[in-house]
């Protein structure tokens, strides 16, 4: 597979692209590829491939087999992106960014509806969610915008006008579908990227000022079963068996898994059925259920892993454009993690965001593994000078 991979890189950089000076070689890529990184990425999508099986109830019908399909077709693209020069990513991202705002208003227009929201796009061998490819694009764009800054001028007010404008107008589109998660992921992560751009503090805790005077009035604006999330993740128990049944099934499933699990396929919530989109949002309880404390405890050492990769990466970067994109990848998977865990544990109201690697979805895991590939890139390529403002 990995020859098969240098193979179709050299031809598409042959056919396609001019090239670039002092770029390493194909070979000396792949020998700096940090393998057991890899390695961890590979083991946990694995284990969604052994949780999505027994949550199928011992079939890899009709989950567990299209997810080790989709993984090893993403592999095959998160190593190919690895080893296209970094450069190309900084020249690309308008067009990227671009791209992903046509597709969001093409979901506006002909988006195929799901579970009351109206979010992707139905493209026969998957159904295409442009709102987890936006996360990438946005990153990419604002690590490129802030690339060109000189430190002075990014303290003041001015220049947030275009990054502003560019995490409103994909947020606001979003939040039409309406996915109010995703949304909010947005707005953090260019929030995190502003503030570790080099923000002055006065303006940072302006902007906070604002974002919580603003509260009552986006309370106001939400949808009626967004409120209905947050009143049931305050107190689930009023509703037990309407809107706290999920979390309130989640917290026994993880419960009666004890320390040490129930057993392999013997996990009765998820079997019996007592446990919604098991597949996807509370694929972690399944695991948890059947392997217990100790089984989810090695699943979130081995994220702790790779989220600590990610940022070593960013530590370890010789530009403000592979910082900062470095660090809002993995500020990426830390919230994947971190609210879809929450989320089943009862910590935080249910939003819908799926658990990286084990989840079952094209698009979320697509968006993953196209993140793993460009943190593996700007590891690899953590020499190569960078032009300002995308040139050269």
């Amino acid at each position: 597979m990995i020859k098969a991979i240098v193979n179709l890189y050299e031809v598409a950089r042959d056919r396609f692209w001019t090239p670039l000076p002092d770029s390493l070689a194909i070979p000396e890529k792949m020998q700096r590829l940090p393998w057991p990184v890899i390695g961890i990425i590979t083991l946990l999508a694995l284990i969604g491939v052994m949780a999505l099986f027994s949550a199928g109830g011992g079939s890899f019908q009709p989950w567990a087999g299209a997810h080790l399909l989709r993984f090893t077709v993403f592999f095959g693209l998160m190593l190919f992106l690895a080893l296209v020069d970094i450069r190309r990513w900084l020249h690309m991202a308008p067009l990227l960014y671009g791209g992903c705002l046509v597709l969001l208003v093409a979901v506006e227009i002909v988006g195929s509806i799901g579970m009351g929201a109206q979010r992707w796009l139905d493209l026969g061998f998957i159904q295409l969610q442009p709102s987890e490819l936006m996360k990438i694009c946005l990153l990419l764009i604002l690590a490129r915008y802030y690339h060109g800054v000189d430190a002075e001028s990014i303290r003041g007010w001015r220049s947030l006008v275009v990054p502003v404008l560019l995490t409103v107008i994909p947020v606001a589109l979003i939040l039409r579908q309406p996915n109010l998660g995703t949304a909010s992921i947005l707005l953090f992560l260019a929030g995190t990227l502003t503030v570790l751009a080099g923000l002055r503090l006065s303006v940072i805790i302006a902007g906070i000022s604002a974002l919580l005077a603003a509260i009552p009035v986006l309370w106001h604006f939400m949808h009626d079963y967004q409120k209905q999330r947050v009143l049931t993740f305050l107190e689930p128990e009023t509703d037990p068996l309407g809107s706290g049944y999920h979390i309130i099934q989640s917290k026994i499933a993880l419960g009666s898994g004890g320390v040490f699990g129930k057993g392999y396929l013997d996990g009765t919530q998820s079997h019996l059925n007592f446990l919604p989109e098991m597949q996807t949002d509370f694929i972690f309880t399944v695991f948890g259920e059947e392997f217990g404390m100790f089984g989810a405890a090695l699943v979130l050492i081995l994220y702790a892993l790779l989220i600590a990769y990610g940022y070593l990466v960013a530590f370890n970067a010789q530009s403000q454009y592979s910082r900062l994109l470095a660090v809002g990848l993995s500020t990426n998977l830390f919230l994947y993690l971190f609210i879809n865990v929450g989320m089943v544990m009862g910590l935080l109201p249910v939003v819908g965001v799926p658990l990286p690697l084990l989840s079952y979805g094209g698009t979320s895991l697509l968006a993953v593994m196209i993140g793993f590939g460009l943190l593996l890139n700007l590891d690899i390529h953590r020499e190569i000078r960078l032009p300002l403002r995308g040139t050269g």
